[in-house]
């Protein structure tokens, strides 16, 4: 008679998970096939896949609909954008919130209905993180390839290459995001927009003080004239120095990085094991007044020690 519930709750558990994983598969990372008036027996042998395909459109077009009312596909766009992300902002919405069902299929053949709420929350805050890191992952190759581009960039100016020409060019032999960022530079000066200010948002967008030192060389080389070629190079030059200064300065904070790492995920890694070896060993924490009001305590205290850690190793130069 006890163990009935549990059979059933995880039965129900294991159907929503496939239930999930199989909305995720047929609503996004299923490409939809492409119309073609002369190939009508293909279209008709597989009725399934194309009401698959009409309800993936359905759903990412409701959502679609849904961002624009509120606002937030210029957003969501942007962000996806700077962490190099082909997709869609519908489809990413869509994404995450099927991660979150499974999230919380998950929770629930675990713990239980708390642990599923927890786990349905944390999804779309995972979401964002991965984005974050996607993006900051992306802004420093672009700091690291930054040197290769300056070198190339003066070595077209002395062949005899304007300037418009020579970004084409370094947009064209770069590795990405380099060849991404040059390459968005020329589309907007073709466009129209003055080359400056594709200069300048191109720095902002990868938050690069040592790239908007090189638009401000160029804009000033653009009024007053003068050897870019040997600009950059002194520009360069100085950049080089500073990534040894950063490099130094990583390697001198790693142990500290890798404590902080450390020490915010351990009381994670710990619950993460007692709920697999005794899942109900920490009920009482999650069902009783007192144990929520410990949690936020605890919450409280380790993003505080984050935020301390996280100020003790980050240094500005």
């Amino acid at each position: 008679m006890t163990a009935e519930p549990p059979i059933t709750q995880l039965f129900l558990g294991i159907v929503a998970c496939f239930a999930a994983l199989a909305a995720t598969i047929f609503l996004v990372v299923i490409p939809r096939p492409p119309r073609n008036a002369l190939n009508r027996d293909q279209s008709t042998a597989a009725p399934s896949s194309l009401q698959l395909t009409q309800l993936a459109s359905l759903t990412t077009g409701v959502v679609d609909n849904l961002l624009k009312s509120r606002n937030l596909l210029a957003g969501i766009a942007g962000r996806l954008e700077d962490a190099g992300l082909k997709i869609r902002p519908a489809e990413f919405v869509v994404l995450t919130g099927v991660g979150a069902v499974l999230a919380a299929c998950v929770g629930l053949v675990l713990s239980g209905p708390s642990i599923a709420i927890v786990f349905a929350v944390a999804t779309p805050a995972l979401a964002k993180v991965g984005l974050g890191l996607l993006t900051a992952r992306r802004r420093k190759q672009f700091a690291d390839q930054l040197d290769d581009t300056l070198q190339l960039l003066a070595g077209g100016l002395r062949a005899g290459h304007s300037l418009l020409r020579a970004i084409d060019a370094v947009s064209a032999d770069s590795e990405a995001p380099t060849t991404e960022e040059f390459t968005r530079i020329i589309n907007e000066t073709r466009l129209g927009r003055d080359l400056g200010e594709a200069l300048d948002d191109a720095a902002i967008r990868m938050q690069s003080e040592d790239f908007s030192w090189v638009a401000q060389a160029i804009a000033i080389h653009r009024e007053v004239g003068g050897n870019l070629a040997t600009v950059l190079d002194q520009v360069g030059q100085t950049i080089r120095e500073r990534n040894q200064i950063r490099r130094q300065v990583q390697a001198l904070s790693a142990e500290g990085k890798l404590s902080a790492l450390i020490l915010m995920g351990l009381p994670f890694a710990l619950g993460g094991v007692l709920l697999l070896i005794s899942p109900g060993y920490m009920d009482p924490m999650f069902q009783h007044p007192i144990g929520w009001v410990l949690m936020g305590i605890a919450l409280v205290l380790l993003l505080s020690g984050g935020l301390w850690l996280k100020k003790v190793v980050s240094f500005k130069f």
